[in-house]
């Protein structure tokens, strides 16, 4: 249940409406405690006791200044959703449409289009209780007064936006950012203790849900939990980032138990898009986008390639004294549930292979590749995942030497291949 909660509030924040429409609600309650304590108690409107920095004008005055601030903020954020849409256009066009998540779920986009929305509510609230003296002669100075400080607050608000905007679409801050996630995501994963190790698990009965979609979160303690009631052992055959087809089995059971399709599709979450919870590959497939839009011959920028590996390497860097998990959950001693997990060998899988296939002829990038491999080879010490890393440096020297036709390029490539041989060997003997 506490997974299906967290996947719910994931979801919320993919809401680009969600903040704003609370920032209004805010606003109007503010707007109508403050009509309410100047009805209770009026706010000093004139006289040499008056505040300085208060409203102390009469009605008209008064509906011609909330007046101004409602029209021009509810302008403002026209124009700053307008900023946000040509932001979002830029980005997916660049750097791929899965980095919009990043992009809509900014807090600080949607809190900047909530203050001048909210704004625009707070003095329609106010301006309609403003009476002239035909009408009953009634001025909420207080909440005028507000809305004059909230008429500032929207200045401050749209130098800063501007600002935030220019920057957020810069490339390096875009990969950075994703590379923070991916950060987070290694420290809720990794573990500096190793797992229990997996359980060998005869083959059960297959065992399908109705739900379809990606696969968002799994809760694998209530499923371990139904699983040692029932006195049986569960094998989850797909993982979160993995889209299910309608019928297709994910899981086996052995042995069977009535009520096991219910059940595992209980401690399944499905969701129309992919989702970072429990899906250690996400941020690095974002990454790898970044790069191969990069290296794609309409953009042709092998620079941002090399940003993005020199982060992949640093999470290597990150695992490098952590183990993943298994995915084995114990009961009473016993393996009851196996679903499964990224390894090292799927993590680097992921991170080179695709990059590698795009920059094929690129010597910038390959050498690159090779030089990260080495840094990563220099502070891991696991005979296992060395051999890993040789695998896909293999496979870098490879397409280097098949592609490249410039001279330099390649005796740099069998330099930094041999510079990547002498740390793995040496790691490997230590």
């Amino acid at each position: 249940m506490n997974s299906r909660i967290a996947a719910w509030f994931e979801s919320l924040g993919n809401q680009f409406w969600l903040r704003p429409a609370l920032v209004v609600v805010f606003c109007i309650c503010v707007a109508e405690a403050a009509i309410w304590v100047e009805t209770a108690q009026p706010f000093n409107s004139g006289g040499p006791d008056a505040a300085p920095w208060g409203y102390s004008g009469g009605a008209e005055g008064a509906r011609a200044l909330l007046g101004a601030v409602a029209s021009s903020s509810i302008g403002v954020a026209g124009t700053v959703f307008s900023i946000t849409i040509a932001a979002l256009s830029l980005a997916s066009s660049q750097m791929g449409p899965r980095l919009l998540r990043n992009f809509v779920r900014d807090s600080r986009n949607q809190f900047a289009l909530g203050i001048f929305v909210g704004t625009f509510a707070y003095a329609l609230v106010v301006v309609r209780t403003v009476r002239s003296q035909d009408e009953g002669a009634f001025v909420p100075h207080a909440a005028v007064t507000g809305g004059i400080v909230l008429a500032v607050v929207c200045i401050a608000t749209l130098v800063w936006f501007v600002h935030h905007i220019a920057t957020s679409i810069n490339v390096e801050r875009v990969v950075e950012a994703v590379y923070e996630d991916l950060v987070s995501a290694i420290e809720d994963e990794a573990m500096d203790d190793p797992d229990v190790p997996s359980a060998e698990f005869e083959v059960g009965e297959a065992v399908a849900v109705g739900a379809h979609g990606y696969l968002q979160v799994i809760d694998g303690d209530g499923l371990a939990d139904w699983a040692e009631k029932n006195k049986t052992r569960v094998r989850l055959l797909v993982r979160p980032g993995e889209y299910i087809q309608v019928g297709l089995p994910v899981a086996e059971i052995s042995p069977a138990r009535e009520g096991a399709s219910d059940a595992v599709g209980r401690a399944l979450t499905f969701g129309r898009q992919q989702a970072s919870l429990q899906d250690l590959e996400f941020s690095v497939r974002q990454l790898t986008e970044i790069a191969v839009r990069a290296l794609s011959p309409g953009i042709n920028d092998p620079f941002t390639a090399g940003s993005v590996l020199e982060r992949l390497a640093d999470a290597l860097c990150l695992l490098s004294n952590r183990f993943l998990p298994t995915g084995a959950y114990c009961r009473s001693g016993d393996v009851v549930l196996v679903r499964p997990v990224t390894d090292y060998d799927g993590l680097c899988d992921v991170m080179f292979h695709t990059i590698r296939q795009n920059a094929s002829g690129s010597g910038f990038v390959l050498i690159r590749m090779l030089d990260v491999l080495t840094k990563v080879a220099q502070v891991e010490s696991q005979p296992v995942r060395l051999a890993s890393l040789l695998r896909h440096a293999e496979f870098v020297f490879q397409t280097g030497r098949n592609s490249l036709n410039d001279m330099a390029a390649t005796a740099d490539l069998h330099h930094r291949w041999d510079m990547f041989q002498a740390v793995a060997i040496r790691a490997d003997k230590e």
